[in-house]
């Protein structure tokens, strides 16, 4: 039976629940993923710098073919664009910046530092996506950043956050798409802090002046991301779910949520509906927690799901901006891209194959029992034959066969590094 004959019997078995899978694709198509660059390279970055820092950041491992040039990673990313279908976005952070060989501070970052990124996106059709980089620098080896209580350093994190915004709203001017700007940092403190509100005073001072001077939300959209505890910062982190939701909805800006930022009881999913609720849009980065943020390549496994779900059945594919964020150089870095990001997109159409609006009645109904038979039902729906046939209409490998591709890449390109 071929891939065409296999989705017109799948699609007629959606079609009793009354889903009309033609346009579900179509839907489809137009729903980007953020492709994070920092897999490609472990995060290492392309600064020009005296040694090495850490930072809250373990990248484990070490599979051959790691991108050493910002080329090299644009040729990889590249590749697994290639084996994942639709049109996507690719998110950077600042350390990919390109200074021919010159030591410039991050908080002297210029657009023309992303010059040959946004050549390339305008090649390539793809939007792109921003951070700060609050780590792997002398001024961040204690821990913090923009709660550091020595305001020179404060200083410094905080007008390279400006940089970082002025060089988003340069992306969104040059490729007609905003940016979505995220800080991310890592302060915090190791043991029981004896302050809590200090540190979270000066962060909010610090925010407030990165924000002062308003850009477009055409041009770049702010956010700000959470996190529970890290490596560093098991007792405290400055930037907790409560401290940036609150700042998010008293100014305005977009919560972000990392999968991998909650306590391993908590789910990303239960929170998505109550923060649309108040907000008119959020963020995600969508990884894979391991017993705590290991950032483990994303898989297509329950909570996964719910999200999609989450997403889709509260209409919210326009208000919700899904990124990735995983690192794992124990294995292909272009397979993690591929892997990670077609589990999303499928993700996204198995929640889209599903009668929510008929599930929504049943609950109303109190009908528990139907409503669950039909959600373990629709469990083994033939989504496959769906997503296959998605796969072949948009010219990107069906099924396992991109693996080949990769071998062929690795073979070809990634073992003569």
């Amino acid at each position: 039976m071929t891939i065409k004959e296999s989705y017109e019997l799948a699609k007629k078995e959606y079609q009793k629940w009354g889903i009309n899978v033609d346009e579900v694709l179509e839907q489809l198509k137009k729903v980007p993923v953020s492709i994070h660059c920092w897999q490609g390279d472990d995060v290492g970055g392309f600064e020009v710098k005296k040694g090495a820092f850490s930072g809250g950041i373990d990248v484990t491992g070490n599979y051959p073919g790691k991108a050493r040039t910002p080329n090299e990673l644009r040729s990889d990313l590249e590749k697994a664009l290639s084996l994942i279908p639709g049109k996507h976005r690719v998110n950077l952070h600042a350390i990919y910046a390109e200074t021919n060989g010159e030591v410039v501070e991050r908080d002297q970052l210029e657009p023309k530092h992303f010059e040959n990124w946004v050549n390339w996106a305008k090649k390539n059709e793809l939007g792109l996506d921003f951070n700060p980089t609050l780590f792997s620098h002398e001024k961040a080896t204690d821990g913090l950043t923009l709660s550091h209580p020595n305001q020179e350093i404060r200083e410094f994190w905080i007008n390279h956050c400006i940089a970082v915004r002025k060089i988003a709203e340069y992306f969104g001017k040059e490729l007609g798409t905003p940016a979505l700007t995220n800080i991310w940092i890592p302060d915090g403190y190791k043991d029981m802090p004896s302050d809590r509100l200090t540190p979270r005073v000066r962060l909010k001072e610090s925010l407030d002046k990165i924000f002062e001077e308003k850009i477009d939300e055409q041009y770049n959209i702010d956010a700000i991301e959470s996190k529970l505890f890290g490596i560093g910062s098991e007792s405290y982190v400055v930037g907790s779910h409560e401290f940036y939701l609150g700042y998010a909805l008293k100014n305005n800006k977009l919560c972000l949520l990392d999968t991998g930022h909650y306590h391993p009881t908590e789910t990303v999913s239960n929170k998505i509906s109550s923060m649309l609720l108040f907000s008119d849009k959020l963020a995600l980065h969508v990884s894979r927690p391991v017993r705590w943020d290991s950032d483990h390549v994303v898989t297509l496994d329950d909570e996964l799901k719910e999200i999609a779900l989450e997403i889709v059945r509260n209409d919210a594919l326009d208000k919700v901006m899904i990124g990735l964020d995983f690192f794992d150089a124990s294995i292909n870095r272009v397979a993690a891209w591929t892997i990670g990001t077609r589990n999303m997109i499928k993700a996204i159409l198995y929640a889209m194959l599903v009668p929510n609006e008929h599930l929504k009645q049943l609950q109303e109904e109190g009908n528990f029992t139907e409503r669950l038979a039909l959600i373990e039902e629709f469990k083994t729906y033939p989504f496959g034959a769906i997503w296959h046939y998605y796969c072949e209409q948009m010219g990107v490998p069906v099924k396992e066969t991109w693996l080949e591709d990769v071998k062929k890449y690795e073979y070809e390109v990634l073992l003569k590094r």
